[in-house]
């Protein structure tokens, strides 16, 4: 019987490696990025064309590389980092595995131009299928440039899997910005279709987090600095007020390389703890420094994920590092033991204190308490306390107006007849009798077989969803033009993502255009949005679009619907009236599925006669 295993061919080795790093267009663009800063480039500039997809050409002037160096660059487990296996425990480099260029070269059109500034000529080559098809010399500037074309021209099927432009451009943004946030003294610039989006001048920390977060954080972060014999920990984080209700600005980079970790980043969460809302992230840019033996950075292709050797004291340090930070810039609150001397300058403090005075203060019940015996646990009848009117200071008026429910969208009052065909409610909440707000959260109806208990927020989510389904598959919403045009900057990765959600906003009633450099102009809003707000409303869309989570796959138009209903749903804590709650119960039941909202949760729980008959033993 013949054998049946044997090794497999260079080129389909190499096309399984490449499975592992190079999984997209911002794959190449990291390791391509992160070889320009080892060969220590002072500039490094990035052009893509078709989202990386055509073209990913990264050109910087560091060292460059001998002619046979750059032949050698393309092979599998080739590197100049690392030549026994203690070296592995002492990685300071970017990029060390020796697979990066190998990996690109196996499913992409590579050309390179590199000369060492010592040589006369450089070097060009021309690789395909992990084959070198061209190699001579060439004129060429100091430094490198790589150009891979066609990203998996030979692997159909992987470019297959690609997402749209603007989605793959947002991944080739990310990797680009935690490169550039990591080297402040170093020169970037980001390129797309002949458009440059980043021009990131050399400069300080805060100079590039600026350039890369914008301007609105210039002056809202906070510095964080703190050494140790074991680590250093500096960067800054954002002041309260900036936090977001979904997970936005948050970087972590350890001896300046990025890294995901919930368990750090919870660090930095309880650090803010009582300073910002528990369903708010507050942003930061934190690095930190440490020797290279305590942290493990081969655990996982991407080097994105890494281990430390005692995670728990880089726990402690982060937390103790943030809180110190917030507390010094008197965010935090901390306990002054300085007396002030503005307070003996007061009017209280500067009259003397009259034997008329003290006898007033002598002779009331309220100090013998405190100076008597046995005092302690006497209270005296309420009538005659002078503390029985202590329940005023928490009580509101009667003649104070009620709650304001203007301040969110209610309900809108038109009919969803466009929802559905006609067809009867599924219940009927009783019209002659009035309906009860229970903690501004929940609502009991009657019907003619019992009650029904609504939750507002969960039933509202129903309501919107549905209607901004049916706009954004068909029938366009109606729009409010705005009074004045509101101009709404963005982040580059950001804009890139609301140019690829434009058609699918306009549809749900959103009225807004690209107006350059990232900027966006609103003109109007949908016809039930509350108008004031139509930056913050986008803004905020944008960044939960982005956080989306779901273990099912959605389209693009299902999760901006999604995410809308969610933002403009009334929430809970809201008081509304008479009118407000007939119109959310009605337009509920009008609705297909009105039992859940769109995540699966209960909108309303029906209680019916014989059920409570049977709870009370009857």
């Amino acid at each position: 019987m013949a054998d049946i295993i044997q090794l497999l061919p260079d080129n389909i080795a190499n096309q399984i490696a490449a499975g592992e790093v190079i999984q997209r267009p911002a794959s190449a663009v990291k390791e391509l990025l992160e070889n320009a800063v080892d060969a220590g480039a002072t500039e490094i500039r990035l052009i893509i064309s078709d989202a990386g997809k055509a073209l990913v050409q990264v050109i910087d002037n560091g060292k460059g590389m001998s002619p046979t160096d750059a032949r050698m660059a393309f092979e599998r487990h080739a590197t100049s980092k690392i030549k026994q296996i203690d070296d592995l425990f002492r990685i300071k480099t970017m990029g060390f595995r020796g697979e990066a260029l190998a990996s690109v070269a196996a499913v992409a059109q590579v050309e390179i131009k590199t000369r060492r500034a010592e040589d006369e000529l450089g070097t060009y080559l021309e690789i395909e299928n992990s084959r070198v098809v061209k190699q001579e010399p060439c004129a060429a500037p100091a430094g490198t440039s790589i150009c891979m074309k066609n990203l998996f021209f030979n692997v159909p099927a992987r470019r297959n899997f690609l997402k749209s432009n603007a989605a793959e451009l947002r991944h080739i943004i990310d990797e680009f910005i935690r490169v550039a946030m990591a080297f402040p003294d170093i020169f970037f610039s980001l390129t797309s279709n002949g458009q440059e989006m980043f021009h990131l001048e050399k400069g300080s920390l805060k100079q590039r987090i600026v350039q890369i977060l914008g301007n609105q954080y210039n002056a809202k972060l906070v510095s964080v600095s703190e050494e140790t014999d074991y680590m250093n920990i500096y960067g800054f984080v954002g002041k309260p007020e900036t936090a977001r209700k979904t997970r936005g600005d948050q970087y972590f980079f350890v001896n300046n390389r990025f890294i995901k970790s919930a368990y750090l980043n919870h660090a930095v969460n309880t650090a803010f703890e009582g300073m910002i809302g528990k369903d708010s992230f507050p942003g930061y840019v934190i690095y930190i420094d440490l020797d290279p033996a305590q942290v493990d950075i081969n655990v996982h292709p991407t080097k994105q994920e890494i281990k430390f050797e005692d995670e728990k004291i880089i726990y402690a340090f982060v937390q103790a590092a943030v809180k110190h930070a917030l507390a010094q810039s008197s965010i935090a609150p901390s306990l002054d033991f300085t007396l002030n001397a503005d307070i003996q300058q007061l009017d209280a403090v500067n009259k003397p204190f009259t034997t008329e005075q003290k006898d007033v203060a002598v002779s009331s019940s309220l100090y013998k308490t405190f100076t008597q015996k046995n005092q302690a646990h006497f209270i005296e009848p309420e009538n005659k306390s002078e503390l029985r009117h202590w329940k005023d200071f928490f009580t509101e008026p009667a003649d104070k107006p009620a709650r304001s429910s203007e301040q969110k969208p209610a309900p809108a009052h038109d009919p969803l007849d466009f929802l559905l065909a006609p067809k009867k409610p599924q219940l009927q909440v009783l019209t002659d009798s009035p309906l009860l707000q229970l903690h501004n959260t929940y609502i009991i109806a009657p019907t003619d077989s019992g009650f029904i208990l609504i939750h507002q927020q969960l039933a509202h989510e129903r309501i919107l969803y549905n209607r901004y389904s049916v706009a954004a598959h068909g029938k366009k919403m109606a729009s409010q033009q705005t009074l004045f045009p509101a101009t709404l900057e963005l982040a580059p990765a950001d804009a890139a993502l609301l140019n690829d959600l434009l058609p699918d906003l306009q549809a749900i009633g959103y009225q807004l255009s690209a107006s350059g450099n990232n900027n966006f102009t609103i003109t109007g809003i949908p016809a039930d949005v509350l108008q004031g707000n139509e930056t913050h409303a986008i803004e905020l869309l944008i960044e939960q679009f982005k956080h989306f989570s779901s273990e099912v796959t959605f389209s693009r138009r299902e999760k901006l619907v999604r995410c809308m209903a969610r933002q403009q749903a009334i929430k809970a804590g809201q008081s509304l009236s008479q009118k407000e709650m007939f119109t959310l119960a009605e337009e509920l039941f009008a609705c297909s599925n009105a039992n859940i909202t769109p995540t699966g949760n209960p909108t309303f729980i029906e209680y019916k006669e014989d059920q409570l008959d049977r709870m009370f033993g009857k």
